[in-house]
């Protein structure tokens, strides 16, 4: 037998049997499982197998760690002992998702929107990084931007802030067609509805507060705010929420032979003039209204809010509620030009992988030191997933001495104002998000996630095996 299928087997086994499988996929590192009941899987037996990397529940998916070019191989044995069949990620999601209830299915939701946008969104946020570079005073010279010595480069900073802010001034058409498809709706419509909410002849929703006179439409004697939605998350939420669910309803009492000429023109009237009427001047309140709140934390407990969101940001990503932050970020960013909550996430994914790096020094397993290892470097490059769930969540001690070091780093940055200008790669690379005055703060905040989550857990593992 080969040692792929035998690994298979044992999978299979340690997860309760065949019959607990109800459905199955994979990524690029991981098993992606539905299972009926997760209450019978041996976890010890789990984590014996000689290919298995960690394991975590998440979302209601169960997942194995096994590692990029053998996940498939085992895959293909897996459902071959399982009988399950290929499934589609869909379809684990589908499946996972009757065992949520109703907080942890909007919580879902917001992240099956935010997650394929986020490529878009985060790259805009490097490149943006590389801007403030070009044009952050002090940063080579003193009070003096890059640009401002060298004015040759000023436009190739001009086009490449223009393509960092695409994603940020268009957010609106990223978040319509990624909500509109999850809300069971035509994509494109989505895309139309976003560019519609942020169309030129709008006001932009930046100067709102700076006019004293702001343009309407007269309907019939009702007037009607014309204002943009640029930057703002919650309207072309709530619309595309309303579009998906008139286009389904139409579709189901409209002629196929007439669904062409009328369903989409309606629903987009419909909706567009909801948008403009209804929900984009509630939600917009809506936001300021979380915006202020978040913001007057901050300005008053400066402490407080660094220590409550910097320690316990670790535990939103395993439950999963740390894709409704999102929202929260871009709406910051959008209303005060930056965010004190994403510098504070960038640290927790340092202080994972340094957590992670100390048992790669301390352990003398090899399968461990090969784990601890590589998922550091990679918690230091923005992805936490694997030191996490497959280190330090395992042996939880390293998981707290983690949340203590951004803890304190996140008291050290929050008391000093370091705000981000966008959401880029978390980890190391995050200093190119942070505007350029709050470096210092923010290495000083990196140094502490540095050295603390490794020193505590370094000297506590050592602790335990003196006692044993």
């Amino acid at each position: 037998m080969s040692k792929i299928r035998e690994t298979a087997e044992q999978i299979v086994e340690a997860l309760g049997g065949k019959d607990n499988i109800s459905a199955a996929t994979h990524c690029v590192t991981r098993l992606r499982l539905a299972l009926k009941d997760e209450g019978k899987v041996d976890e010890k037996a789990l984590e014996d197998i000689d290919l298995v990397k960690g394991s975590f529940s998440a979302n209601g998916q169960y997942q194995v760690v096994i590692g990029q070019g053998t996940v498939d191989k085992v895959y293909n044995e897996f459902i071959d002992i399982t009988g399950t069949g290929r499934a589609s990620k869909e379809d684990i999601k589908d499946e996972a998702s009757k065992k949520l209830n109703p907080l942890q299915r909007a919580i879902k939701a917001l992240a099956d929107i935010f997650i394929p946008i986020l490529p878009a969104i985060v790259t805009a946020g490097l490149l943006m990084g590389i801007n403030n570079i070009l044009t952050g005073p002090g940063i080579f010279y003193d009070e003096k931007s890059f640009i401002d010595v060298h004015k040759n480069w000023a436009d190739l900073a001009g086009i490449i802030n223009l393509i960092a802010n695409t994603a940020f001034v268009f957010l609106p058409g990223l978040i319509g067609w990624s909500a509109v498809k999850k809300f069971g709706g035509s994509p494109l419509l989505g895309i139309v509805l976003g560019l519609m909410l942020v169309h030129p002849d709008l006001l932009n929703a930046w100067d709102y507060g700076k006019t004293k006179d702001i343009p309407t439409w007269n309907l019939f004697g009702l007037p009607i705010e014309k204002v943009g939605y640029q930057g703002q998350v919650l309207p072309v939420l709530i619309a595309s929420y309303v579009l998906a669910k008139i286009e389904l309803f139409l579709k189901k009492r409209i002629p196929d032979s007439l669904q062409l000429l009328l369903v989409a023109p309606i629903t987009l009237l419909v909706t567009g003039f909801l948008a403009f009427i209804v929900i984009g001047p509630i939600t917009f309140s809506i936001g300021n209204a979380v915006t202020d709140f978040f913001v007057s934390i901050f300005d008053n407990f400066a402490w407080l809010g660094g220590l409550i969101y910097g320690g316990f940001y670790a535990l939103l990503v395993v439950t999963g509620m740390h894709h409704t932050f999102l929202a929260v970020d871009l709406q910051l960013i959008s209303n005060t030009g930056g965010t004190f909550l994403w510098p504070m996430l960038a640290l927790s994914n340092i202080a994972q992988g340094s957590a992670a790096l100390a048992m790669f020094v301390a352990s003398r397993d090899e399968k461990l030191k090969g784990l601890a290892g590589t998922s550091a470097l990679s918690a230091y490059l923005g992805i936490t997933e694997p030191a996490m769930f497959g280190v330090n969540l395992r042996f939880r001690y390293p998981f707290i001495f983690a949340m203590i070091g951004s803890a304190i780093a996140g008291i050290v940055i929050t008391i000093a104002g370091v705000k981000a200008s966008s959401i880029g790669v978390g980890g190391i690379p995050g200093f190119l998000s942070i505007l350029p005055g709050s470096w210092g703060s923010f290495f000083i905040g990196m140094g502490i996630v540095i050295v603390v989550p490794f020193v505590l857990t370094y000297f506590y593992a050592k602790l335990k095996k003196e006692k044993k």
